[in-house]
């Protein structure tokens, strides 16, 4: 009975490793293949007791001023403009046809009736303590999109469309 046990856990922890090394696979294809765009930030507060210094971040695509009908999960349309900076068009349930200048991000909504708003991207982006001065003047946040809609967030950007190191 404790050899099946011991070939059912070398087994399960060959199938994590394996999990854990397709997922860094993945994101590192993301990085290298996927196209840059700027999302615009909403202003948020910067800190956090239990986690340190961090941004929270909100993107002005999330916020819908008035009520619609969203479904929970699908994806966002942007349209790139000639600075790299993207700008919602439409939320899509499927897949479509895409032009140059236009790139789909995986969304899902929260469900929230009163104040919608749908989450793209990563929502918090952490850094060293005391160094939260700099990060006061992102307007953007750099998301690398590959052609399936996923996401990573690679930066922060200032005003001037310069990384902020």
């Amino acid at each position: 009975m404790t050899k099946i046990k011991s070939i059912f856990i070398v087994i399960n922890l060959l199938l994590l490793i394996g999990y854990f090394n397709w997922s860094i696979y993945a994101k590192e294809r993301i990085l290298s293949e996927g196209k840059l765009v700027l999302i615009e930030l909403a202003p948020v507060d910067p800190r956090s007791l239990m986690q340190g210094d961090y941004m929270h971040l909100n993107y002005k695509e999330n916020t819908f001023l008035e009520k619609v009908k969203i479904p929970k999960r699908g994806f966002c349309l942007l349209k790139i403009d000639s600075n790299g900076i993207g700008h919602r068009i439409a939320l899509i349930k499927d897949m479509r046809p895409l032009g140059n200048d236009e790139v789909v991000v995986k969304y899902f909504f929260d469900g929230n009736e009163y104040w919608p708003s749908i989450h793209i991207g990563a929502e918090s982006y952490f850094f060293q303590e005391g160094k939260g001065k700099k990060y006061e003047a992102a307007k953007y946040g750099g998301l690398k999109i590959d052609r399936n809609g996923n996401s990573i967030l690679v930066g922060l950007y200032n005003k001037d469309l310069k990384l902020i190191l």
